[in-house]
């Protein structure tokens, strides 16, 4: 019986690979949901995305309808300082991008990018309701100010409150390191068509995000700021619910990528085996380091790295000593590692500086969130009857970033390719580098437009007063503008890059570390803003930052961050031209 058992599955196997060779199943490791081989051409492909996409694209609007309002929530409702609610803003944001480290291990390791989706999904949902019950609940919030006298809010509601926001933290993290990386995986890398269509999927999934950033900015501010609180935390978890269905109803068309355990436990394996090994010389010979003689790799669903010569040093962890020669025992990855295994960690050491680079652009885009709406609070925003609430001018982030993705890819792209000859016309490293130069620009506009609007202040003697300014906050069109073509290229620049040049088995944790640039520049922006006004209130001085921004001086802040912007793009481009790619076998 075991005989034919056998027989069977050999007969099986040969069926299969017939059928690889003849290009019907996908080569680059994916499978059903049930583990088996997969049809190119009943699963995967565009045919799968609408689902991811939807999903995407209502969970960003509930992401959004969160906290593109949130600094006004905090100091409208909660009762908090203009530095204290911008702090606690972007610390939130910083944790929402910190916690996909989280998610990506227990994907890559564990769980798969599919399972750590759904999982997280309902995190999200149980803080997206705990976030609506405490906007609604009148004992859940702090009363309404009576005249100048605002009450400030109890530790309990304080804890209620910020129990619902870091829920929604906790379950970004298992959705964002994975959801892109898995809409990525239902291309087939090796199918060169399928490979021009996956950097594609990148532009659109970002179009995605960004139609519900649309919404959000528009739609769901206007009903917080005219229909309540309540109402308006409640339609983005309405939405978070449509997100988690969109992302079921896909499953029977999805490839699934099967996880290649721990990829922090490999690269302190490579680390503990090259210390072990420092006595030892690495051959010239590279043949002669340690890789496992089948043609796939020893890592769960990765193929075999080619060795490269930078980072000699980590080599060691791949030399056979005579002692494993010996004994013909080579089973002790905390002895003996495989190249794959030495370059996946050489990998992540060489995308480490363009990673950094990253941090500098996501403080600016932190901005958009907490002082260009402040600096739109103390801006005209009457039409006639009708004002505007200062957060929905990021809807201009949002339309900029939906007008520049089609021009993108239907127009630059072709452009570009006729003359680098590239598939995606411009290299991932020209892109992002593109992205971090408008970064300057970005923040110059709004330098420029807070100088005016300061001196026009001046000139009607405001400046003691904290009032909102006789210029149309229409002014800040030109900076929301120019951050959604940055973003066009820096952010989906970091998407395609850190997904393409990222080991197989550790493309969750890649995804991660694309997002904790925006984690760490929250981060940043917050660090900047508590020593700015450390070093600015001294002696009793009103700050560059102070409650009434009539008296301060915004726009110095915003130079700031351009002067940081500049030099982090000289950097980047310094970087970038001794970047080398990943070498696949």
């Amino acid at each position: 019986m075991g005989t034919q058992t056998e027989e069977i599955s050999l007969l099986q196997d040969g069926v299969i690979h017939q059928n690889e060779d003849s290009g019907l199943y996908t080569r680059d490791g994916s499978v059903d949901i049930n583990g088996n081989p997969v049809l190119k051409s009943e699963t995967g492909n565009w045919r799968a995305c609408p689902f991811i996409l939807g999903n995407e694209c209502c969970e960003r609007l509930a992401f959004y309808g969160i906290s593109v309002n949130l600094v006004t929530y905090l100091t409208k409702k909660l009762h908090e300082g203009n530095v204290s609610a911008a702090r606690n803003v972007t610390t939130w944001q910083g944790t929402c991008y910190l916690m996909p480290l989280i998610g990506a291990v227990l994907a890559d390791a564990y769980w798969g990018r599919y399972r750590t989706i759904a999982t997280f999904s309902i995190i999200y949902f149980v803080g997206m309701c705990t976030l609506t019950l405490s906007a609604s609940v009148p004992d859940f919030k702090p009363p309404e100010c009576v005249g100048s006298v605002c009450p400030s809010a109890t530790p309990a509601q304080y804890a209620i409150f910020f129990s619902g926001l870091y829920l929604i933290a906790l379950g970004t993290g298992g959705i964002k390191p994975c959801v892109s990386a898995f809409g990525a995986d239902q291309f087939d890398d090796t199918d060169p068509k399928e490979r021009v269509k996956k950097g594609s999927f990148f532009n659109w999934f970002y179009f995605s995000i960004n139609i519900g950033a649309l919404i959000s900015s528009t739609l769901i501010v206007w009903i917080q700021e005219n229909a309540g609180w309540g109402l308006g935390f409640g339609i983005p978890a309405v939405f978070m619910s449509i997100a988690i269905a969109s992302f079921f109803f896909g499953t029977p068309l999805y490839r699934f990528q099967k996880p290649g355990g721990s990829p922090l436990t490999r690269m302190c394996q490579v680390l503990v085996a090259a210390f072990h090994k420092w006595n030892l010389s690495v051959p010239h010979d590279s043949t002669l380091l340690y890789e496992t003689p089948d043609k796939s790799s020893a890592i769960e669903g990765s193929r075999k790295l080619l060795h490269t010569d930078e980072l000699r040093c980590l080599d060691k962890a791949a030399v056979v000593s005579d002692t494993e020669c010996k004994t013909g025992d080579y089973s002790n990855a905390w002895r003996l590692c495989t190249v794959t295994q030495v370059e996946e960690l050489k990998i992540l050491i060489r995308m480490f500086p363009i990673w950094a680079t990253g941090i500098v652009f996501s403080a600016v885009y932190a901005q958009m969130a907490t002082l260009f709406v402040e600096q739109g609070t103390v801006m005209d925003t009457a039409i006639g009857t009708f004002r505007i609430p200062p957060a929905s001018l990021s809807l201009f982030d949002a339309v900029s970033v939906i007008i520049w993705v089609p021009i993108y890819d239907r127009i630059l792209v072709p452009i570009a390719r006729s003359f680098t000859g590239k598939e995606r016309g411009f290299s991932k490293l020209q892109r992002i580098g593109i992205g971090l130069l408008l970064s300057v620009f970005c923040m110059s506009a709004a330098a420029i437009v807070e100088f005016k609007r300061l001196q026009l202040a001046r000139d009607l003697g405001l400046v003691d007063e904290a009032v909102a300014v006789p210029l149309s906050i229409f002014w800040q069109i030109p900076q929301y503008f120019i951050l959604g073509a940055a973003e066009i290229f820096t952010f989906i620049g970091h998407l395609e890059f850190f997904y393409d040049q990222s080991p197989d088995a550790m493309r969750s944790l890649c995804s991660a570390l694309s997002l904790l640039t925006t984690a760490m520049g929250n981060y940043l922006s917050s660090f900047i803003l508590t020593v700015v006004t450390s070093i600015t209130t001294i002696g009793g001085k009103p700050g560059w930052i102070p409650n009434n921004l009539n008296s301060g001086h915004l726009d110095y802040f915003f130079w700031l961050l351009a002067a940081l912007s500049f030099c982090n793009f000289v950097i980047y481009v310094f970087c970038a031209k001794m970047y080398k790619s990943k070498k696949p076998s």
